[in-house]
């Protein structure tokens, strides 16, 4: 798996306004902080590592037997899957069942004995826990940086509740400002769609693996990382990807998130729309 890069300090587009980040203690008009008491996370010596841990683990409280479990990709995501693992086998949750976001995610469920739904998802998901590359005051993110935004999409919208687990780095005043837009693309044509892309201000590379070859998505489609600077306008950039035949899916998700956990060094907290 390649993860697509932050989005470099100090470059944007010109034809997009700026704005500056607000720290994870300084969001603006959105969501209200709970904060849990919790000690101080250990393990690995990275904190960031540290701090997705603590609150993919944290989240996995949210789970309950019988419930069926949208597993989420990415670096953040593994932990918790890990975690539900580790309670199944001590019998602390029961008859769980979920379905998994990448190729990767499921065979890392399946080592870990994680009953699994088939492919078709013949019913709807009750708790997913999936990461987050950014995530505004609005509870609004990008995603894709793992590679599976399709999948995870079509996951978040078959979801009761899905809580997003990230670290406070992830934290933004407006999408765009720390890490560039995934947007997934069919291999035919794909320089039609870059052109399109162009014209609606956004810088791009062609996201590639670590050996240079061109990254391939689980359904075989091209993922081109765009850099729009931060974006004044989620939803209508949305609705003009949408709009493309050619792109298959983008990394805005608007409205699905109910529940975002954030590790910190102070702890884990949730924030929750008003």
């Amino acid at each position: 798996m390649v993860s697509a890069v932050r989005r470099p300090e100090g470059l944007h587009n010109p034809n997009q306004s700026s704005d500056q980040f607000l720290g994870p203690l300084q969001a603006r008009e959105g969501p209200a902080f709970r904060t849990i008491t919790m000690n101080a996370p250990t393990g690995p010596p990275d904190p960031h590592t540290a701090l997705k841990k603590a609150a993919a683990e944290y989240a996995v409280r949210y789970i309950e037997s019988g419930m069926t479990v949208g597993l989420g990709t990415g670096s953040t995501a593994i932990f918790a899957i890990r975690h539900i693992g580790a309670l199944l086998r001590s019998g602390e949750l029961k008859h769980i069942v979920g379905f998994a976001t990448s190729r990767a995610s499921w065979d890392a469920a399946v080592k870990l004995n994680v009953p699994m739904l088939p492919q078709d998802l013949p019913k709807n998901i009750d708790v997913t826990i999936d990461g987050a590359d950014e995530v505004d005051p609005q509870l609004d993110l990008v995603k894709g940086g793992g590679g599976a935004l399709l999948r995870e999409k079509l996951v978040a919208q078959a979801t009761a509740r899905e809580i997003i687990v990230v670290d406070e780095s992830k934290l933004s005043s407006r999408l765009g400002t720390l890490h560039v837009l995934p947007i997934e693309v069919l291999p035919f044509g794909w320089r039609s769609q870059a052109r399109f892309l162009e014209s609606l201000g956004a810088s791009y590379v062609v996201r590639r693996t670590p050996d240079g070859q061109e990254y391939r998505t689980d359904q075989g489609n091209m993922i081109l990382d765009c850099d729009f600077g931060p974006i004044a306008d989620p939803a209508s950039l949305a609705r003009e990807l949408e709009s493309r035949a050619g792109i298959v899916e983008h990394g805005l998700f608007l409205g699905l998130t109910h529940l975002v956990i954030v590790g910190s060094a102070s702890g884990v907290r949730e924030m929750t729309h008003k």
